[in-house]
């Protein structure tokens, strides 16, 4: 490790994720020697606090990465494809919270409880996973550790900070509209740009993200996809519908899963996850003690409840999976990887 830190970027650093990882930066006392905070020209000027100094944050450009170490990206997929490359090029190590590089070969695509080895193959770019992907697969690590997976099966039940500040400004002003006997109205969700669009407030809308050619949404597709990268399982069988709730913060997954090994019951799954990385499990019907988003919502890790054996396949489990989108399923997995960086000493 450098003797007095490190020089580390923030890209987006005024957006929800971005002041997530300054936050964390901050509350897990990264040896950082320098930050520089990078936004788009409109934010350019402003500042941010860090260990209680003020910092000004300047228009991302290039040559801002020159002397860089580690560049935290999270300012959009088009940002990323502009900027990563040339941050590269000034010898920062990219991690990127955007799906541009996600499937590209050659970028690792990282949740540390997961594949932390794969950082060591890393070309200057690694690819921070979706949000729902990250929660999935830190809990099904350890069962397909233990007793191999075959099969998965989850439906999301999404909040809308993953749809951007604006998502929740809206959801908030048709809710208060909506009781105040009003008719609200939408402009943002399903997706922004869309030629329809539907109110998120006392409602659930079976679409994140645009659809794809086969039905499915990219978001869909995405947990799909990524699942199988992370997990090295490119013939793992993986299927999703995700949703988005009127909740603010907080991502819930029902997920079904088949294991390879017979015999297991819900407390082989419980054992798993009690000593599994990140993981917390929350399982007692008895006292409906189960994960909610409320109670997730501001922690760092991964809560597991209401695991339970499927009645007719002898090999089937089900489960309910919560964590913080913006902390675990963005920017606490983004530190995360930087802390995985010095640890291996790849930085």
């Amino acid at each position: 490790m450098k003797a007095q830190g490190y020089h580390v970027a923030i890209v987006g650093a005024t957006g929800a994720v971005g002041t997530q990882m300054l936050a964390i930066l901050e509350q897990r006392q990264f040896p950082i020697e320098k930050l520089t905070l990078l936004s788009s020209a409109r934010s350019a000027g402003q500042s941010l606090t860090f260990k209680g100094k003020e910092i000004i944050i300047q228009e991302a450009a290039p040559e801002k990465f020159s002397g860089v170490d580690i560049a935290l990206f999270s300012a959009g997929g088009s940002v990323s494809k502009e900027l990563a490359p040339a941050a590269v090029k000034h010898g920062a190590i990219v991690i990127d919270n955007t799906s541009a590089f996600r499937m590209e070969e050659g970028v690792p695509l990282v949740v540390p409880e997961v594949n932390e080895a794969d950082l060591v193959q890393h070309k200057g770019i690694i690819a921070n996973p979706n949000c729902s992907t990250i929660q999935m697969v830190a809990a099904l690590e350890p069962i397909r550790q233990a007793l191999g997976l075959k099969k998965v099966v989850v439906s999301t039940y999404q909040a809308v900070s993953g749809a951007g500040i604006n998502a929740i400004d809206e959801m908030k002003e048709q809710s208060r509209t909506i009781l105040n006997g009003g008719e609200a109205e939408a402009r943002i969700l399903p997706v922004k740009g869309a030629d329809r669009h539907y109110p998120i407030a006392f409602n659930a809308v079976p679409q994140i993200d645009n659809f794809d050619g086969n039905g499915f949404t990219f978001e869909e597709m995405k947990m799909i996809n990524e699942t199988k990268k992370i997990m090295h399982m490119p013939k793992l069988k993986v299927s999703a519908t995700c949703v988005r709730l009127p909740v603010e913060t907080g991502h819930s997954e029902s997920v079904y899963i088949e294991v390879d090994e017979s015999g297991k019951t819900a407390a082989d799954i419980q054992q798993l996850l009690k000593q599994a990385p990140g993981v917390v499990l929350q399982d007692s019907p008895d006292e409906q003690l189960y994960p909610m988003p409320s109670t997730a919502a501001g922690k760092l890790e991964v809560f597991v409840g209401r695991v339970r054996k499927d009645l007719d396949e002898e090999n089937g489990f089900h489960m309910w999976i919560v964590s913080d989108n913006l902390l675990k399923g963005a920017a606490w997995n983004s530190v995360q990887i930087a802390e995985s960086l010095v640890k291996l000493k790849l930085v």
